[in-house]
C-alpha cells in the first residue's frame, strides 16, 4: 500500500538553525534518502516556505487566491515522501526515521487507490 508521510516543522525555529545544524540535518536527510530507497520510495520532495504559498477557492464561479497558506498553525507542511509499505506498521517505523521528527512531527496517510 503507497502512503503519504507529510513532515511538518516550526518554519521560524528551523530558520534559526546555525549552519553547522542545517549541515547535520542534510547530512540526515541524506542518509535517510540512502534508506527509503531500499524500501520503494517513490518520491519525496522539501517545499518552498509558507510565505511563498497560495491558496485558490473558487466561490459563487469566481476564483479568490490568499497569499499564504490555509490556516495558521504551529507547525508547517515542509515536505513529503511517498512511500510503497506493505502495512501501516512499516509506514510508522519509516516516518520514526525522518530526521524532523524528534522536533516537528510525520502525519501517515493511506493513498485511496483507484482501479
Amino acid at each position: 500500500m503507497r502512503y503519504l508521510l507529510l513532515i511538518y516543522q516550526d518554519e521560524v525555529g528551523h530558520a534559526q538553525l546555525s549552519q553547522e545544524e542545517l549541515a547535520a540535518e542534510y547530512e540526515a536527510y541524506n542518509a535517510f534518502g540512502a534508506e527509503t530507497e531500499k524500501r520503494g520510495v517513490e518520491s519525496g520532495f522539501a517545499l518552498m516556505p509558507t510565505n511563498t504559498a497560495t491558496t485558490v477557492r473558487v466561490r459563487d464561479g469566481k476564483t479568490l487566491t490568499t497569499d499564504g497558506p490555509f490556516a495558521e498553525t504551529k507547525e508547517q507542511l515542509g515536505g513529503f515522501y511517498l512511500l510503497n509499505c506493505k502495512d501501516l506498521d512499516e509506514a510508522i517505523e519509516v516516518a520514526a526515521k525522518i530526521p524532523a521528527v524528534t522536533d516537528g512531527s510525520i502525519e501517515i496517510r493511506p493513498v485511496m487507490e483507484f482501479e
